[in-house]
């Protein structure tokens, strides 16, 4: 039986990753950038920025991604019909990945922005005596020194978005949640399934906790070199 339907939970596995990963690097780019901005920002772009880690993690990732994908596609056919152009529909695996990098940047945000704030403010005054410019002290010092800092708060925030990665089989994209639930409908075992779903994700979460372990003893023997 599970045999079966063993083919399909790989490949829906497969595109969770997927989405995961797509979404991870979206959120680490949001994150960072909105960090660099709360941090030496106009005033008006650090009002942008609260109000948008303000708002995002004050609304529950499956209402964000109803809201962007539902709300966002009527709008934008409203849009694109008054000028006179086709009918568009959302791509349900874009959608997904652009939903839950935008809500995790937020939290990638207060990530980067605590470990840069970490980062003692010497080193960078050193590197800028020793006549450094602002990017270069930013990309050879500030930025390898944060990461260290930022490590535990990213993992955890991993962990978060892959679990969130799951509400996309309520777009109808065909992760392993969604090849789960049909599974368990055409076979009345949908416990089976949805064990073989947790069982997977335990997984993934726990070879990359691992990975972030073996980062982080890795960065606090380089600065114990230091």
């Amino acid at each position: 039986m599970v045999q079966d339907y063993l083919p399909t939970l790989l490949h829906g596995a497969w595109l969770s990753l997927e989405v995961a990963l797509a979404s991870l690097l979206l959120a680490v780019v949001f994150g960072l950038a909105n960090a660099l901005v709360k941090l030496f920002g106009s005033g008006w772009l650090r009002a942008l920025s609260v109000a948008y880690t303000t708002a995002i993690r004050g609304v529950p990732e499956l209402v964000m991604m109803l809201f962007l994908f539902y709300g966002g596609e009527r709008i934008t056919n409203i849009v694109v019909g008054a000028l006179g152009g086709p009918q568009i529909d959302f791509n349900k695996f874009a959608a997904g990945v652009v939903t839950i990098g935008f809500v995790y940047g937020a939290y990638f945000t207060e990530t980067f922005r605590g470990a840069f704030l970490a980062v003692p403010r010497g080193e960078l005054e050193a590197g800028m005596a020793y006549g450094m410019s602002g990017w270069q002290t930013f990309r050879f010092i500030l930025l390898p020194r944060m990461i260290p800092f930022a490590l535990p708060s990213a993992n955890n925030n991993w962990l978060g978005l892959m679990k969130a990665s799951a509400l996309v089989s309520i777009l109808g994209l065909q992760d392993m949640a969604w090849v789960a639930e049909q599974a368990g409908r055409a076979t009345q075992k949908p416990f089976l399934f949805y064990l073989l779903v947790c069982l997977a994700y335990l997984a993934i979460t726990t070879l990359s906790g691992g990975c972030v372990r073996s980062l982080q003893k890795r960065y606090e023997l380089e600065g114990r070199r230091i």
